[in-house]
């Protein structure tokens, strides 16, 4: 559902809601690492500026972890494309332009995730990485958890080359899901399905079995 920010309108999901606030803001908000319009979101946010923790986004899949009791100001932003946390007291954000933004909500624990996903890091499993970080760091059920994909590069607009077709198949994706993801017509280069992948990541069996890739997060 939209509804109004000081600079215009925000998206927010409604089952989410119920878990954690949070909203999607759009390009009526230019947002950069430092700049003071940081300060509007965070009010948003319903948290001081120095509680708003936000990541060096690198396009991989490393997961950061911000435990509740860490003192408000000491944040610096890692390397990393997602960040799961259990603090009610901080905010969480990742900055896109079309990739996809990730918000992730538990409803037994309140750990919550917010995750950067390209196509880059898609490749690489990150919404995975994000979930199985909730249930290493937190504790959480993934049958408890609430998903939220926000606006981004969509299945009509998703042109990619042969080279990115190339680089999901060396990444240890089948044919199966190469074709659910890559769209082929004649005369046209490929047309990647970034919501499908990340949906199809997320809702994948083996997460709910516990078998997500055991990458450590930082």
């Amino acid at each position: 559902m939209w509804t109004q920010a000081p600079w215009g309108p925000v998206l927010r999901c409604e089952p989410l809601l119920e878990i954690a606030d949070h909203f999607f803001t759009a390009g009526s908000v230019e947002l950069r690492q430092n700049d003071s319009e940081w300060d509007a979101v965070a009010a948003l946010a319903g948290v001081p500026r120095r509680q708003l923790r936000l990541l060096h986004q690198v396009h991989g899949r490393t997961i950061a972890v911000s435990r509740e009791g860490t003192p408000p100001g000491t944040w610096t932003p890692p390397q990393a494309d997602g960040i799961v946390s259990d603090d009610p007291s901080a905010a969480f954000g990742v900055r896109v332009a079309d990739c996809a933004p990730i918000l992730i909500g538990a409803r037994r624990t309140g750990a919550v995730a917010a995750v950067h996903a390209g196509w880059r890091s898609t490749m690489q499993r990150i919404a995975a990485q994000a979930v199985a970080a909730m249930v290493r760091e937190f504790q959480s059920d993934p049958g408890d958890l609430v998903a939220a994909i926000g606006p981004c590069l969509g299945p009509c607009c998703g042109e990619m080359g042969e080279e990115v077709v190339h680089a999901f198949r060396e990444a240890g994706h089948d044919n199966d899901t190469i074709a659910r993801w890559f769209a082929r017509e004649d005369g046209r280069r490929p047309h990647f399905d970034l919501w499908r992948a990340d949906v199809d990541q997320l809702v994948a069996p083996e997460i709910h079995e516990g078998m997500a890739a055991n990458d450590t997060p930082m």
